[in-house]
């Protein structure tokens, strides 16, 4: 028996069970999966969302309004970073105790234009504590997805708690499909066969997440 005929007979014998002429939404699946799994509270979520962010070798850091821009200029000062790309939508006050050159989010911005920044900064959309994932829809403060995709350094705010949530299920409510969506968690690596592990491959090789104390809704 070839491999298409076992196929074939594998998928004949799961169906047939299965009335004739009956077709794929003539019955309705249960779809009462569970959105959270466990019980946390709100700082135990944020918790968990640094913890799991740090096992995907990202760098966290906590902040309070007041303490952000210092924040923010001491992690570019530290790389050596003498510019960073700003999504228009971006807190203008963020960056401003950087002391770097600022460069706008284009339209017109090539990889190669882009590969010579050396950092970038943008908010979040939503970040996911079970996964330790980041989501980016290009909203305004997180710009067009090419921005995080090729500067090496990559600096992400997070507003605590309000855009953190526990799982998947709980995200995908805040996200429309229609967007561009970027997925992230930690930074940009991949293995070869015998699992030796490469960062940068296809994105920021470092990624700094600061998690913000902001109760704005």
């Amino acid at each position: 028996m070839s491999g298409r005929d076992e196929v074939l007979a594998r998928v004949r014998r799961a169906l047939a069970d299965v009335p004739g002429g009956e077709g794929p939404g003539d019955s309705p699946v249960a779809r009462d999966y569970l959105r959270v799994h466990g019980s946390r509270t709100t700082a135990q979520t944020v918790e968990l969302l640094a913890e799991n962010l740090a096992d995907y070798r990202a760098i966290v850091h906590r902040s309070d309004a007041g303490g952000l821009a210092p924040l923010i200029g001491r992690l570019l000062a530290e790389r050596g970073a003498r510019s960073l790309v700003v999504p228009p939508g971006l807190d203008a006050s963020w960056p401003a105790a950087s002391g770097v050159r600022l460069v706008p989010d284009r339209a017109s911005s090539t990889p190669h234009e882009l590969d010579g920044v050396d950092s970038v900064l943008t908010g979040c959309a939503v970040a996911i504590a079970e996964t330790g994932t980041i989501v980016l829809d290009a909203g305004p403060d997180q710009g067009r997805r090419r921005i995080t995709l090729v500067p090496d350094h990559h600096i992400c705010v997070v507003r605590v708690p309000h855009q953190v949530v526990g799982s998947v299920p709980e995200a995908l409510p805040r996200l429309s499909p229609g967007r561009p969506l970027t997925w992230i968690s930690g930074p940009s690596a991949t293995s070869d066969i015998e699992l030796d592990r490469v960062e940068g491959v296809h994105g920021p090789r470092t990624l700094e997440v600061i998690l913000l104390a902001d109760d704005t809704p």
